[in-house]
């Protein structure tokens, strides 16, 4: 499937008459079921009940996509949702557009549908991102190209990984947003050290610009780094994408850039390489 189907988004892939040419059709819905590597883990309650009830009163007014996927059977590729409201609502048939299509471009569709309605946390987002990369062997730049983000939003989404368990349930919960993910990252030694900012963070209700603040009035303090130094780090971390170490010396310093596979080495590299900053 070429890029420019991706890119004008999934009206344009199930509108009834458009340029695809699919038409909607309805199913019993128990002939319809969820995919099992869903990018959206969790589902608002109480957004949830207000879909409920307006499928209760009008319907499903949006069809969902599906494809086939054995004999009588279909998967839903987008509009996991309304499914699940057209159930709880208890509807015997649902309104569909049926697309014969691979995993692979199910999985994409399934990915930027969600992005495209804001629907993923950042932690959901990381995920799907990783095993897209994993499954179909994408590049971050190829992943980039085919869900119409930057590479460094991509590269950014995948550091939030690197915390610990404990810090990536806050983000899940809305906790803490993936502005307090990143700084922790660029700012704590290890996973007790994220822990521990995280949990200031959320105890005190803290800003992300909070915690900058904070860390360049230590760092001062200490005599380590220069706040200077810390914002060319910041600067740095944003456009590379991984966490950068600035250290002076008498005589000069050196840049430390961090990296946590090949292809990440490889990322920073030809950024490097091509002055992408």
């Amino acid at each position: 499937m070429g890029k420019k189907g991706l890119g004008r988004g999934l009206d344009a892939l199930i509108a009834p008459g458009g340029e695809a040419g699919l038409e909607v059709s309805e199913l019993d819905i128990e002939l319809v079921k969820a995919r099992p590597r869903q990018p959206r883990v969790r589902f608002n309650e109480e957004g949830m009940q207000e879909l409920v009830n307006s499928v209760r009163e009008h319907g499903v007014l949006q069809p969902i996509l599906v494809r086939p996927v054995g004999e009588g059977a279909f998967e839903v590729i987008a509009g996991e949702r309304r499914l699940r409201a057209a159930r709880i609502a208890g509807l015997e048939r649902i309104p569909v557009v049926i697309r014969d299509i691979g995993e692979q471009e199910a999985s994409e569709l399934a990915l930027i549908e969600n992005l495209q309605r804001e629907d993923l946390n950042p932690v959901e987002e990381a995920v799907a991102f990783q095993e897209m990369i994993e499954r179909f062997g994408y590049t971050q730049e190829k992943l980039a190209e085919r869900i119409g983000k930057s590479r460094s939003y991509v590269a950014n989404a995948l550091r939030l990984l690197n915390l610990s368990s404990e810090v990536l349930a806050m983000v899940e919960r809305g906790e803490l947003t993936a502005g307090h993910a990143r700084s922790i990252l660029s700012a704590a030694r290890d996973e007790a050290e994220q822990i521990r900012m995280a949990r200031r963070i959320v105890r005190f209700g803290l800003s992300v610009r909070d915690i900058e603040e904070s860390g360049r009035r230590r760092a001062a303090k200490q005599g380590r780094k220069e706040a200077e130094v810390a914002d060319l780090e910041e600067r740095l971390q944003e456009r590379l994408g991984t966490k950068a170490n600035i250290v002076k010396n008498r005589r000069g310093g050196r840049i430390e850039i961090f990296f946590y596979s090949d292809e990440d080495l490889m990322r920073i590299v030809d950024m490097l390489v091509s002055f992408e900053f």
